[in-house]
């Protein structure tokens, strides 16, 4: 899995609708927080309260700029002192969008630790003889931490910074959140209460031709959680262990000396506990070589996934394409999902992949499965596989809490089990299962909440996406509003 930066987790943390919905706007927090954002941007921006501003302000600020660039505490203050307060007649100025503010709590065992905080800010130059003349407009994510009874600012995002009527009024929000990042096409699901309700795609296939419904992404990393429950389901049906040893049906010729290779088993290799690599080519040696024994720390890797498909495929003689479409993707109903560009891949449905800057990423194409990468899909079918995923029939009692046991520890409320990672940081003992996909021009998440059933899934063709995936997540897309309007 990409590695998902500190601030997307936050985010992700008050998608769980039981923890975590946008605040009421008459609510004490979101009043305490409103006034906690004018404080700070009234007395410290506008009026240059330095001395406030340092009470506030966290020591190990983090201010992210889309035009400055990444500040810390001391840059922040010196950048506020030598651009935003030196004495002139013309003073920058910010004032809140009028009805933009949202709040979302943040609990750590039921308890409330802070809030994330978003809006538009519209800024000015204030002259003497002209009165406040608008320059630019802003969004601002804030995240606010609680030290008793005080509130501290510790990261705060400003981006999407435009010219008054710059936008193109044509596009719908989303497309133009889409065009402004640089990212052609994006696909959402939702699950609720168990099932698929929402199947949205947007923008285009090559920046050109509308992306359809039915558009096939590639999901890169979201092919382990496919590939994982398949080996679920052949040891749910006795077909394999998961404790079994596997150098009885595959040793890499790089390891064959190295007697580690016996202690590895599905359950060590499905929680990145293999001491492996990510993947070998990326090493000085370009070998597989243990980085630790295996079994005793966390390692994320690919190459432990491609060691398991060898080791199932020699020992049942078949592939892992045919293991998939019987144990997954017929029961799941996925019906247009596949590892590679078989003859049944409809190119003019593909979601071509662009960089950062917009500019298309030439299209790669594997002929050979992988279980670590390169699944082709469609927002609808891998839908139905995290559908199915928490379908109380789909595996044994004792072998779906397996799974979702926390193998091997990440961090605090962090943990990976067998395929996914899981996140504990939720009210009313919810706990989210959380994977990632990255490639060149590729970002794709899926994130299901077993207990109370809802999940959520984003495919985007583009590289440029931190901004597309705050907007997103921090909405409460399945409520209705714009994104449901139409299937």
């Amino acid at each position: 899995m990409a590695k998902t930066n500190a601030f997307k987790i936050l985010i992700l943390l008050f998608l769980v609708n039981c923890a975590s919905a946008q605040i009421q706007k008459k609510s004490p927090l979101f009043i305490t927080l409103k006034k906690q954002d004018s404080l700070f941007f009234e007395r410290g921006f506008n009026q240059c309260d330095l001395e406030y501003l340092e009470k506030i302000v966290a020591s190990d600020l983090k201010f992210y700029h889309d035009q400055s660039g990444f500040q810390n505490k001391k840059q922040f203050f010196k950048n506020t002192r030598e651009y935003i307060c030196p004495d002139s007649h013309k003073k920058p100025i910010r004032k809140l969008q009028k009805g933009s503010l949202a709040v979302f709590p943040l609990y750590n065992n039921g308890k409330l630790y802070g809030a994330i905080q978003k809006g538009v800010h519209n800024f000015y130059i204030r002259e003497k003889d002209k009165g406040d003349v608008w320059t630019n407009t802003a969004k601002f994510t804030s995240v606010w931490t609680k030290n008793n009874e005080d509130w501290i600012l510790n990261e705060v995002l400003s981006y999407d910074h435009q010219k008054p009527g710059t936008k193109n009024e044509q596009l719908s929000p989303l497309n133009q959140l889409l065009s402004d990042n640089n990212v052609p096409a994006m696909g959402i699901g939702v699950i609720e209460n168990g099932k698929l309700t929402k199947v949205q795609v947007y923008g285009s296939l090559d920046g050109k031709e509308t992306a359809p419904y039915n558009t096939i992404f590639k999901v890169a990393s979201l092919t382990k959680p496919v590939f994982a429950f398949t080996v679920l389901q052949l040891i749910d049906k006795g077909l394999l262990d998961l404790d079994e040893p596997l150098y009885k049906y595959w040793i890499d010729p790089d390891i064959k000396n190295d007697e580690r290779h016996k202690k590895l088993t599905p359950r060590i290799i499905l929680s990145h506990q293999t001491g492996f690599p990510n993947w070998r080519y990326l090493e000085k040696a370009k070998k597989l070589e243990f980085q630790f024994d295996p079994g005793t720390k966390y390692q994320y890797s690919g190459e432990g996934f491609e060691y398991l498909r060898k080791a199932i495929e020699n020992k049942f003689s078949k592939k892992i394409e045919e293991m998939t479409k019987e144990l997954v993707f017929e029961p799941a109903n996925m019906t247009d999902t596949r590892f590679w560009w078989d003859t049944t891949m409809d190119e003019t449905r593909y979601a071509q992949n662009f960089d950062k800057n917009g500019n298309k990423i030439p299209t790669k194409k594997y002929y050979k499965a992988n279980a670590a990468a390169n699944l082709l899909t469609t927002v609808e079918d891998y839908g139905r596989f995290l559908e199915y995923v928490m379908n109380t029939t789909s595996l044994s009692e004792n072998l779906f809490s397996e799974m979702t046991k926390q193998q091997v520890n990440l961090s605090d409320d962090n943990y990976f089990g067998l395929g996914w990672q899981i996140l504990t940081n939720f009210s009313k003992k919810e706990y989210g299962l959380i994977h990632t996909g990255k490639d060149p021009g590729v970002s794709t998440l899926a994130i299901i909440f077993p207990k109370s059933g809802n999940g959520y899934l984003i495919f985007l063709n583009g590289d440029n996406v931190d901004a597309v995936y705050e907007e997103v997540l921090s909405k409460d897309f399945y409520l209705g509003q714009e994104l449901w309007s139409k299937r």
